[in-house]
């Protein structure tokens, strides 16, 4: 099961740190998770380039050239960040019950306490 869902704020923990080329460090939104291969992709960060060449598509003329994109890392290499301290944490479960008695699992930081 994954913790860190598509929105999130996570930080890289791993890898070359930004001075040297890398991304760890850096903070950036979930844009996506694949719960399959445990990857998931964030803004900003692993960006790669692709050359794409020019021809035909369904839609038309596809015009070449070079595209930037981010690519997936896997989900063990990003923590999620802290609304309070702003720094990377661990992520908890609190099972809140309401008024009617419903039960709902929530998210919560392990460093202040505080849902994510």
């Amino acid at each position: 099961m994954a913790k860190i869902k598509k929105g999130d704020l996570v930080q890289v923990m791993t890898g070359a740190t930004e001075a040297r080329g890398g991304y760890r460090g850096k903070q950036g939104h979930v844009l996506a998770v694949n719960k399959e291969t445990n990857k998931v992709i964030v803004e900003g960060v692993n960006i790669v380039t692709k050359h794409i060449k020019a021809g035909q598509s369904e839609k038309g003329d596809r015009t070449g050239g070079i595209q930037t994109a981010e690519a997936p890392i896997h989900i063990s290499n990003v923590a999620l960040v802290d609304p309070a301290s702003k720094g990377p944490t661990k992520v908890g479960y609190k099972v809140e019950t309401d008024k009617d008695g419903k039960t709902t699992k929530v998210r919560v930081a392990k460093k202040t306490g505080k849902e994510l």
